[in-house]
Formats: C-alpha cells, sequence, structure tokens
C-alpha cells in the first residue's frame, strides 16, 4: 500500500524498499543537521564575535574532509561502506557534545571542531554516495535526488525555525543543549537503521591511482570534477556568510529560524516538482537555468543585506538551487557508471569527486581569510561573494561539452554500474 501510495504520488517510479531505507536515513540525517548546524555557526560567533574566526573553523572542515574521504574509502574497500556511514554519525554526534562541553572555552577549540566536523562528514558522505551510487538506477536518480532534497528541505522547514523556538524561550545556552541533545537522538535513530543493511564487501584492492589516472583518460569524468570544484567556490564561503548575515540583521535565533523555514518550504515544492517532471533529455537547460539565477541572486543582498532582501534573496535561490542540483548530481553519478570499471572503482571515483569539492571550498575560504585581513570587511567581502556566488554557473559552463545521449540508453550505462543496475544492497 505504501509503494503504490508512493507511485501515486510521484509517478511510476521503480520504488524499491532500499531506495525508500536509504531516503529515510538520508531524511533522519537532514533533521539531525537542520536542527544544530545553523546554529553551531551562530554559537561559535557568539563566543568569539570574529567573522575571520568561523573561517578558520570551516576551513578546518572543508581541509578534513578530503583525507577523511581517503580513509573512509579504504575502510569501505576493505571492510563494509556500512561501517564508514555509522563511524560518520558517530563522529558527529561526538561533535555536537564537543560543542557542548566546550562552553565558553569554545573559542579555544575552533580547530579542533572544525576538524571533528569535517572528519564526520566525510566518513557519512563516503558512505551514503557510495550506496546511492549502488542502489539507483539511471532511470531512478531524478526520482531519488529530487526526493532526498525534498526531505532536505522538509528538515529546514522543521528544523530551523522549532531551534530557533526553543533557544529563544529558554535561557542562555539551554535551548543550545537542547536542540544538541535532539540532533544527538536522531543521529542514533539513523545508526540503528543502518543495522538492517546488508553488508557487502567491495571487491578488490584499492586503486585510488588508477581512478586518477581516469581524470585524464576520460573528458567528460574530468570536466564533471572541475565542475565539482566550481561548485566549491561557491559553497566553502556562502556556508557560513549568509547565515550571519542573517542573525546580525535581525539579531535574532528566531528570524534566522524563520528565514529557514520560508526558504526551505519554497525549496520543497521546487525539488518535488523538478524530481517528478524533469526529462533526462532536458538535464543541461535546466542546470544552465539554475546557475545562471543563482549567479543573479547574489547582487539582491551583496551591497546592502537588511533582512527583508536576504529573505527574498533566500526565496530566489530556493527555486533555483532544485532546478541545478537535481539534474547535475544525476549527470554526475550517470557519467561515474560510465568511467572504466566503475563498478569495481566506485569509491575511488566518489573519493576523488569529494577531493575536487572540498578544494574548492577550501580555495574560497582561503580566499575571503586573505582578503579580509588585507582590505576592510565592507569593501572585500561584496567582491568576493560576488566572484564566489559564480561558481554554480561556472560548474554549468564546465558540463556543457559532456555528452549526455548514453542515459536514454541504459545499456550503455548499466556495463559501468556494479551488479548490471545499481546492486541491491539493502534488505
Amino acid at each position: 500500500m505504501l509503494r503504490s501510495m508512493t507511485k501515486m504520488f510521484l509517478g511510476n517510479v521503480p520504488v524499491t524498499k532500499n531506495l525508500l531505507m536509504l531516503l529515510v536515513i538520508g531524511g533522519l540525517y537532514a533533521v539531525s543537521i537542520a536542527l544544530s548546524n545553523t546554529f553551531v555557526n551562530i554559537y561559535l560567533w557568539k563566543q568569539s564575535g570574529e567573522i575571520r574566526d568561523i573561517a578558520l573553523y570551516q576551513l578546518a572542515s572543508v581541509l578534513l574532509q578530503p583525507p577523511a574521504f581517503l580513509l573512509a574509502g579504504y575502510i569501505a574497500k576493505k571492510a563494509d561502506r556500512i561501517y564508514t556511514l555509522r563511524a560518520g554519525v558517530f563522529i558527529l554526534t561526538a561533535f555536537f557534545l564537543a560543542v557542548l562541553m566546550a562552553g565558553k572555552n569554545v573559542e579555544d577549540l575552533l580547530l579542533f571542531l572544525g576538524a571533528l566536523l569535517g572528519i564526520g562528514f566525510g566518513f557519512y558522505w563516503l558512505g551514503y554516495n557510495v550506496l546511492t551510487f549502488e542502489i539507483t538506477e539511471p532511470e531512478t536518480r531524478d526520482f531519488f535526488n529530487g526526493f532526498s532534497g525534498l526531505l532536505t528541505s522538509f528538515a529546514g522547514m522543521i528544523g530551523p525555525f522549532s531551534a530557533g523556538l526553543v533557544i529563544t524561550w529558554l535561557p542562555e545556552s539551554r535551548g543550545y543543549q537542547v536542540i544538541f541533545f535532539l540532533s544527538f537522538f536522531l543521529f542514533m535513530m539513523a545508526v540503528l537503521l543502518s543495522l538492517k543493511m546488508k553488508h557487502r564487501h567491495a571487491k578488490g584492492p584499492v586503486y585510488f591511482k588508477k581512478a586518477a589516472g581516469e581524470i585524464r583518460k576520460n573528458k567528460d569524468w574530468r570536466n564533471i570534477l572541475y565542475a565539482h570544484f566550481m561548485q566549491g567556490t561557491r559553497e566553502g564561503v556562502f556556508a557560513f556568510v549568509i547565515i550571519l548575515w542573517v542573525y546580525t540583521a535581525t539579531n535574532s535565533e528566531l528570524a534566522l529560524g524563520t528565514y529557514g523555514f520560508v526558504t526551505s518550504a519554497v525549496s520543497f515544492l521546487g525539488y518535488f516538482l523538478v524530481g517528478r517532471f524533469l526529462k533526462p533529455k532536458f538535464r543541461k537547460h535546466a542546470i544552465f537555468t539554475g546557475g545562471a539565477i543563482l549567479v543573479g541572486s547574489v547582487f539582491i543582498i551583496v551591497f546592502h543585506p537588511t533582512f527583508p532582501l536576504l529573505i527574498t534573496y533566500g526565496i530566489v535561490i530556493s527555486t533555483a538551487y532544485p532546478l541545478m542540483l537535481v539534474p547535475y548530481v544525476s549527470l554526475t553519478y550517470d557519467v561515474l557508471g560510465k568511467a572504466a570499471d566503475a563498478g569495481a572503482l566506485r569509491i575511488e571515483y566518489l573519493v576523488t569527486k569529494e577531493w575536487f569539492i572540498n578544494m574548492g571550498r577550501a580555495f574560497s575560504i582561503i580566499l575571503f581569510l586573505i582578503g579580509t585581513a588585507l582590505f576592510p570587511d565592507r569593501i572585500i567581502i561584496p567582491i568576493l561573494m560576488v566572484a564566489a556566488g559564480a561558481g554554480h554557473f561556472a560548474a554549468a559552463w564546465c558540463i556543457k561539452n559532456i555528452d549526455t545521449s548514453f542515459i536514454v540508453d541504459r545499456k550503455k550505462v548499466n556495463s559501468g554500474m556494479p551488479e548490471n543496475g545499481g546492486g541491491d544492497s539493502v534488505t
């Protein structure tokens, strides 16, 4: 009955139990992060008061993610990718506990906390991305990425707004303690659900060098990696500056939660529509349109970031991100599936992808730190935001010459997929 209702709501997509379970795990993670991660930056900023300190915290996170992905990939290949997923959840739980225990001394632990967060993200997303590649097939990828975005948007609606209410109502740091504990509880639920996953070893030794060689040989894969680097340049700076701008414009956690609610409600609808109706042949058009809107959106706020303008900006990007990311992520996995020995080297390829996106994030944050050290914030930050804001459009430009004709030919795609079409790793 659940499947028939799902198909009635989402269309004639072959939805399996495995795919649904992975979506639920991703949903629990999304709610956990939505509750706490937005407010971690504010919590740390309240202790420090310097935007450069938050930039250093974010830099530590993105610098530790690549080696974390590398180690997680080795563990996934030698043991099991589910272990990396669980380890990531445990490390993220430890991160939130460390923030609470640090208390007023949190300013002295910014680099340590950022590193811990980066390691947790690296382990979690390696496991999740490998499972996504194994479970989804070409005809279910747009659905999966669209519905996954829909769940993330729903989490973004209820998470920050609820957390903002709790923090506003409870005195001092008590509200932060409550939401961090709720995140801990949801992370544990995700771990318990992952116990239902079937353990399966990846075959063969670790071939990171061989996967790196594909960059030189495979033009489509190389362009996808360049696109992820450019995507990272926007994400690195925008991940913390927008949050701080919303808070400093209002001095209210509830206003920050309201911003999250409004923008996530818009993206909730956007992810549903794109995941439900976008056809593979229109992927490039959607990616370019979304990237262009994201570039233009920066000029709404960059010169005078008032709260009404920030809300307007949030609505615009929440329309653009689904249009950009659903087909972009699907195209990434399809190009990966066409790469040499994709079934055997899927973990190595995913690690390579994450290295590129985090190099982009680190590059933009380092530029931010250098720029703010040399010039006044009011002058350099708008310039840096415009430059970094073009990242997604640059990513769209990188994929413009990728041959997408193979997407409609399932045989070509499946030849590179593990177990002839995505595998079946969840029982």
